[in-house]
């Protein structure tokens, strides 16, 4: 009898929350990494604001390690369910294969040029000399689990896809678990300051790493990880890399764009405005990553259904996804308006912090609710395999939009200027997304030039 993927056959609805909730659960737990560390350390005497703000200084140097397996996990899987969903077994676990060949290679990569470039790099992003060693101690670290951090976020993306979003959800919930307990253990007990909390996130991602590797090595995954099919294969390197270039590329502006905020933070504020932002970053965390967990849940269901030519479950898909994204946001929305000075005594209580970061939170997430369609519906390209438009509409708020404004915006009105600044780029973007949106999803089923170029048939 012939498997039938519940993919193509069972209701969306459905669909969406069995992929999205875990998704959504362990990208949260994911995102508690970096959070939970600056909480512990905000909360140290011994480093507080400075300890928080060699971390954010350093945040950009970690979201390339998270781009890296988005570009080769989301890619990757994306192709992967394509393949699935076109009943092409063989070639999915080719793009499973390549994928954990170009995570383990650009890993150890990042790892060299990190420890080489280090203090030059922090500099680069906004380190005075006050902050410099803290900075220093913490990365030094991060970038001894590179691959890590890579793999076990790019594998489990593959996880989903194959059918267990659930077992994605533990992989990410172990690790994190891992984390919490470990932190406090080498931050207070042993005393190591930014060296334990670095510790304590680089053996917690090595748990799982362990875990995704084992699950398709073992009998609980339908498609395995096979030694033949890790052999580079260039056609399918290039097709990995272009469905996985808009999330990436999204994930690098993220890093330009947290060098030139902390760089111009810097200038019009100081440490102080370095520190309160990397609170305000960590809330921001909390309040997107169930979108991305979201859009993670989404995207096999939109990939696989387009593969086999389903339309209207791929049409249906984008509606719900949209609706819970925009209910998602308004909440988070809501909360910052109405407690954001607690929010900000979770990281720290210093005064000056205080009053700069509940301005900053006000200022920064006012236009927060058209944040979740945004997100949405530009990624909704990348599930279609239209790679161009997705990178396009990701790219629009970081790098088109959020970099100048920040720069022009700081230089007209100083500080309030530039926390206003996310607000306008927030607001253009969704816009200009809707414009975008209307047209790819009415013309959706019709072939363009760009679908021909990255038809599954160019394989």
């Amino acid at each position: 009898m012939e498997y039938k993927n519940p993919l193509g056959e069972e209701k969306v609805y459905k669909l969406l929350l069995k992929f999205s909730i875990p998704a959504i659960v362990g990208m949260v737990i994911n995102a508690l990494y970096n959070i939970v560390d600056r909480i512990y350390i905000g909360n140290s005497k011994d480093l507080g604001p400075n300890g928080i703000a060699g971390i954010t200084i350093g945040f950009p140097l970690m979201i390339i390690l998270l781009s890296l397996g988005i570009l080769f996990g989301v890619g990757g899987a994306t192709l992967f369910s394509m393949n699935l969903g076109a009943k092409k077994k063989e070639d999915a676990e080719h793009a499973l294969g390549n994928a954990f060949t170009l995570m383990i290679i650009f890993g150890i990569l990042v790892t060299v040029l990190g420890e080489i470039f280090l203090e030059p790099l922090l500099s680069l992003f906004g380190a005075d000399a006050e902050v410099l060693p803290y900075a220093v101690e913490y990365m030094r670290i991060i970038f001894y689990g590179s691959v890590f951090q890579v793999v076990s976020m790019g594998l489990n993306n593959f996880i989903r896809a194959d059918g267990n979003p659930k077992l994605a959800m533990f992989t990410m919930f172990f690790g994190a678990g891992t984390n919490i307990i470990l932190d406090p253990i080498f931050i207070y007990v042993f005393k190591m300051g930014m060296a334990g909390a670095a510790m304590a996130t680089i053996l917690s991602q090595f748990v799982s790493t362990v875990w995704v590797v084992l699950y398709f090595l073992g009998k609980h995954s339908k498609n395995k990880l096979k030694l033949n099919y890790m052999i580079p294969n260039f056609p399918i390197i290039g097709k990995i890399i272009t469905l996985g270039l808009p999330g990436f590329a999204l994930q690098l502006a993220n890093s330009l764009l947290n060098a030139v905020l902390n760089k111009t933070l810097l200038i019009y504020g100081g440490n102080v405005a370095v520190s309160g932002m990397g609170i305000v970053n960590s809330i921001q965390t909390i309040l997107i990553m169930p979108i991305i967990g979201l859009n993670q849940g989404v995207q096999p269901i939109i990939s696989f259904n387009f593969g086999a030519k389903k339309y209207g479950r791929v049409k249906q898909a984008e509606k719900l996804a949209i609706i819970a994204a925009t209910a998602t946001v308004v909440l988070g929305f809501i909360i910052t308006r109405l407690i954001p000075n607690q929010l900000i005594s979770l990281f720290n209580r210093d005064d000056e912090l205080l009053q700069f970061g509940t301005l900053a939170v006000k200022a920064w997430f006012l236009l927060l609710p058209v944040v979740g369609f945004q997100i949405i519906a530009s990624n909704f390209f990348q599930a279609i395999g239209r790679s161009k438009s997705a990178m396009f509409l990701t790219l629009a708020r970081q790098v088109i939009l959020l970099i100048p404004a920040i720069l022009l915006f700081s230089n007209l009105w100083g500080l309030n200027g530039l926390l206003y600044a996310a607000a306008f780029a927030d607001g253009v973007s969704a816009v200009l997304t809707g414009v975008w949106f209307y047209f790819g999803y009415k013309k959706l089923g019709q072939t363009t030039p760009e679908d021909k170029i990255l038809s599954l048939d160019v394989l």
